[in-house]
């Protein structure tokens, strides 16, 4: 299709929302692209319908088919309606529950899911301010609902809505309901196939109940309660950036015994603008630098952070300069399951039936650390979906002890299935008063865990590629990647091949092909190098990037040199990184 033909369909899509079934407003917005004399707006709005895929609807607010509205959202919600009456049609009574971050139009957004599903006959338990992702999961699974609905977009910029949906063991869907889900929601063409009209009496706001049930569980997880006694008053920089974290973290750290909790005031505020930062993403320095100078200010060695929902952890930790050191996802992830196998071992809780689960574009370290101690590691797929299906898989089958992703996210306990903020950062601040009763600081630790089980070095690496020609470049960049793969990165040749398009993995040493065993088919590729180093390739299946995982082995065995070791495999990354062209 030339540009005349893609504009001319564009235009007749867009005048359809000029009908009477739309509000003035959008009509307005609507009328104002057509009108304008540069079109690419109309074009990113309608060129496509905003998919509802396997992680929900993500995409940028405003008017049109390929954004996050009214429309867009109402037909999701109708569609997710209709597909959950026919699921438990034998039911007396289907139940959802929905929560929502601090983004502009969430509440609006959360209210409107509301009505609709009430509108349906469902009963709707809504949250009754912003709440934590990991709550709503908490919440299906403690009140017995169906299903769920997250209103946010996470940690993208402030232009971004997003809505996700969960099933009845508190994990977003996979197959068959995520397939199934989306056809039900492609199937509704029509504003006037969306239920608006609510019947209130089928709505329920929930709140401090469900807060205080959900704080009580995650303070069973702590296992070391008398460090925590010892070094109560330790100085702990904690920074909502905005988000929803402040409605539940400062109380958990209360809970188990933190006193000296230090505020980041301006960060406090709940604005979906996040009006202090560039992005509220805590993976960034640049979101974590008004924590970092409050920690300086301050005399504190703890920066912590959680995203606007509550499900990914920052952490900042000072190392023996008194430098302040952003700690990246692998090696969080690595700290917590280093921590919760060493402490169960140690309480004699490790009975051989105990496993954890990474991502496979997380850390190898991690798996080095549990097959030493005899603690069972799964790998899935990126996504804390495929982190609880192994969870629901093995349910009566071994005892979980967490597991976690690169992408700054942990979950430390069963009662939740979705990466929890609320609880790892509680947790993390455990761990450093653990450390302490050992003289040790958390960056002592880390420095610990690579010179027992070896040192390994992680990037990730994002290219954007915005819009119709971007989705169309990424396209082509996998397809290159799979026809003409790197013959060797940084000096050492390819010896591996993972492709999860057929789930072949192909040892360049041998020929021999075997198949892996993963529940289906993904969009990934990964190249295992002879010295050991590892890279993933994906594209993001919520953003319109290609995301490049760079890991890299160095021989480690003196810890005062662990700044040259770091310096050395940062080199590497960047030699891999130009060998693959990013």
């Amino acid at each position: 299709m030339d540009n005349k033909e893609l504009l001319a369909e564009v235009k007749a899509k867009a005048e359809k929302w000029l009908g009477p079934q739309y509000d003035e407003e959008t009509r307005k917005a609507v009328k104002a692209m057509l009108d304008s004399q540069d079109p690419s707006e109309l074009i990113d709005a309608f060129y496509k319908d905003l998919e509802f895929g396997t992680g929900g609807l993500r995409g940028i607010m405003g008017a049109g088919s390929n954004r996050m509205n009214i429309y867009t959202v109402g037909a999701a919600t109708q569609g997710l309606a209709n597909y959950l009456k026919d699921c438990f049609k034998d039911l007396p009574e289907i139940s959802v529950v929905i929560g929502h971050d601090v983004r502009n139009n969430s509440r609006k957004f959360a209210e409107l899911a509301a009505d609709i599903f009430s509108a349906n006959g469902i009963k709707v338990y809504l949250f009754d301010a912003c709440r934590p992702v990991p709550e709503v999961s908490y919440a299906i699974r403690k009140l017995g609902t169906q299903s769920g609905v997250m209103v946010t977009a996470s940690h993208n910029p402030k232009e971004y809505n997003g809505y996700k949906a969960y099933w009845s063991d508190g994990a977003q869907m996979i197959a068959p309901h995520d397939v199934e889900t989306i056809a039900y929601v492609n199937a509704i063409t029509s504003v006037d196939q969306i239920k608006f009209t609510p019947k209130k009496e089928l709505i329920t706001i929930i709140g401090k109940d469900v807060d205080n049930m959900y704080l009580d569980d995650i303070k069973t997880l702590s296992l070391s309660p008398d460090s925590i006694r010892r070094h109560h008053d330790m100085k702990i920089v904690y920074t909502p950036i905005h988000g929803t974290g402040s409605m539940l973290v400062f109380d958990s750290l209360k809970k188990w015994g933190f006193d000296n909790v230090i505020h980041v005031p301006e960060q406090d505020i709940q604005s979906g603008d996040f009006p202090t930062v560039d992005s509220p993403n805590p993976e960034n320095s640049e979101a974590m630098t008004m924590g970092i100078a409050k920690a300086k200010e301050t005399g504190a060695s703890l920066v912590l952070a959680s995203d606007p929902d509550s499900d990914r952890i920052g952490l900042v930790v000072r190392d023996s300069n008194g430098e302040y050191q952003l700690v990246n996802g692998n090696q969080i992830v690595m700290i917590f399951l280093y921590y919760i196998i060493t402490r169960n071992k140690e309480l004699g809780k490790i009975t051989g039936n105990e496993y954890c689960v990474k991502t496979i574009v997380t850390t190898e370290t991690i798996k080095r650390i549990a097959e030493a101690n005899q603690v069972k590691c799964f790998d899935c797929y990126t996504g804390f979906k495929w982190i609880a299906d192994v969870m629901r898989n093995m349910e009566s089958e071994g005892r979980y002890l967490g597991g976690g992703e690169e992408s700054y996210g942990f979950l430390p306990e069963t009662f939740v299935r979705d990466k929890d903020a609320v609880s790892s950062i509680t947790l993390m601040c455990e761990i450093a008063a653990w450390a302490a009763d050992r003289n040790q600081t958390l960056y002592d630790l880390l420095i610990d865990i690579y010179l027992q089980y070896g040192f390994s070095r992680e990037k990730g690496v994002s290219v954007v590629r915005p819009g119709k020609s971007g989705a169309d470049e990424i396209v082509a960049m996998m397809k290159n990647f799979r026809e003409n793969p790197p013959k060797e990165l940084a000096g050492s040749r390819i010896a591996l091949i993972k492709d999860y398009s057929d789930l072949n993995c192909r040892n360049l040493v041998t020929g021999e092909v075997t198949k892996m065993n993963f529940p289906t088919t993904s969009n990934v590729l990964q190249f295992f190098t002879e010295a050991g180093d590892k890279v993933s390739v994906r594209p993001s299946g919520t953003e319109p990037k290609i995301k490049f995982y760079v890991e890299v082995r160095k021989d480690f065995d003196d810890k005062g040199k662990y700044e040259d070791t770091v310096k050395a495999a940062e080199e590497k990354i960047s030699r891999v990184l130009k060998d693959l062209g990013v």
